[in-house]
């Protein structure tokens, strides 16, 4: 582990930046030549909503990956979770814009379907979360910063939740995302009596 901890200590942070910010240029050129199936704004929706779920997943493990594998993915914390809301505010401008596209349905559709409503609040939680990923907030919210940057735990499980209530019939996928969340949450709250006893466990 120590060696991966070198090599990702030599990953340049704006390289994360980068690499991550090209796939919904990807998918979106796959809906314009036909690589997305019939339905390409859905499945458009669909890829760019499920890859915002996984880097909140990968934002959430990021400390209980350190304290119990000792992988050490700190510096890249603040990149995933931008690029997080980058793959939310995605997701949903493709719903505005190429879904909805009528202005008049979308306060209706929010009010109207508790599954937009569910995103929706998951959305306006990452809103100050995105908006204070800087150092100038760091120093000045102090203490009250790490407070509120706990809005991404209910951020997270919306988010899964969303995906649960989206799914058409029963499907496993959706609630794998959400069992997966809870886990995390449960780690990261977790009393440290019992993370340093998992933790000796695991090594």
């Amino acid at each position: 582990m120590n060696h991966l901890n070198t090599l990702l200590r030599k990953l340049p942070v704006w390289a994360v930046y980068l690499v991550l910010a090209l796939p919904p240029f990807w998918y979106l050129y796959l809906g314009l030549t036909g690589g997305l199936g019939v339905e390409p704004i859905k499945a458009l929706e669909h890829e760019l909503g499920e890859l915002a779920l996984i880097f909140l997943i990968i934002g959430l493990a990021v400390t209980p990956l350190r304290r119990f594998l000792g992988l050490n993915l700190m510096r890249f914390r603040r990149a995933i979770g931008v690029m997080t809301f980058y793959y939310v505010a995605c997701h949903l401008l493709v719903w505005l814009v190429l879904d909805v596209q009528d202005p008049a349905r979308i306060w209706a559709d929010i009010v109207k379907r508790p599954y937009i409503t569910v995103g929706m609040a998951a959305f306006v939680l990452l809103v100050p979360l995105v908006a204070t990923s800087n150092n100038l907030s760091v120093r000045k919210l102090g203490a009250k910063w790490r407070k509120l940057h706990k809005l991404v735990y209910p951020a997270a499980i919306l988010g899964a939740v969303h995906f649960v209530m989206l799914a058409k019939g029963f499907q496993i996928e959706p609630l794998i995302y959400l069992a997966v969340i809870m886990v995390l949450l449960a780690l990261r709250l977790m009393p440290r009596a019992a993370a340093q006893y998992v933790q000796r466990k695991l090594s």
